[in-house]
């Protein structure tokens, strides 16, 4: 049977390199982006089954409304991806203003926990379901300039792996590292360098296959996409 997938930020990216990437496997895949044009076009480029929303993750009155319409059409995710995120500028902490720093937060801490809220319980009512939260290289270790993203992927270890231990046996959840890939957000810390990277097509021929490998078994592991 089809899986059923659920990736946030999937207008651009990492995201919509895996959209791409689980729809060639057979999988109808849900997204959502902040972008209403992108959003538009991504409705053009994967038509129904698959579905896409405008929604900005940091609003959990409206992650809430997203998660009732989209349980109610396509049912509990059996892959849950939470991709979005955002990057601060590069800038020592102390010369960061608040909200800068809070829209980093808001974004890459509490947008996660928005989606978790509101689509899990379905998952678990189920009790199966992979849940994957996006950390990063810098989740695991750390760069000047970088702070604010950097504590928001610790977070995302810590926050995932207590989730793991709260699931029913069964079900899974994962934080993971994607690796070094030449987005644009990358292009915004490393500059005309990050092109010496892989494009997000290349990685998500890897990445797809590896995220649709995960299961309960690695439920609470580290994991890094394989180079």
């Amino acid at each position: 049977m089809a899986k059923f997938v659920l990736i946030t930020g999937a207008t651009q990216g990492l995201g919509r390199a895996m959209l791409e990437g689980f729809a060639k496997e057979g999988c109808t895949v849900a997204g959502c982006g902040r972008s209403a044009d992108a959003i538009s076009e991504l409705r053009m480029s994967f038509p129904m089954p698959h579905t896409f929303e405008a929604v900005d993750v940091s609003q959990d009155d409206v992650v809430s409304r997203w998660a009732k319409k989209l349980l109610q059409s396509h049912g509990a995710p059996d892959l849950l991806i939470n991709n979005a995120a955002i990057i601060n500028r590069n800038a020592p902490l102390w010369t960061l203003s608040a909200p800068e720093f809070d829209k980093v937060i808001d974004i890459n801490i509490k947008g996660v926990s928005n989606v978790i809220r509101h689509f899990v319980p379905a998952m678990i009512a189920r009790k199966t379901g992979v849940i994957v939260n996006f950390s990063s290289g810098w989740g695991r270790s750390v760069a000047a300039d970088v702070a604010p993203y950097c504590a928001t992927k610790w977070a995302i270890e810590g926050l995932t792996k207590a989730l793991s231990l709260e699931l029913p046996d069964g079900m899974a959840a994962v934080p993971l590292n994607p690796g070094i890939i030449a987005t644009d957000m990358l292009r915004s810390t490393f500059g005309g360098s990050a092109d010496g990277y892989p494009s997000p097509s290349d990685w998500a021929s890897r990445a797809v296959p590896f995220i649709l490998s995960i299961s309960s078994r690695n439920s609470g592991e580290s994991l890094s996409v394989p180079e």
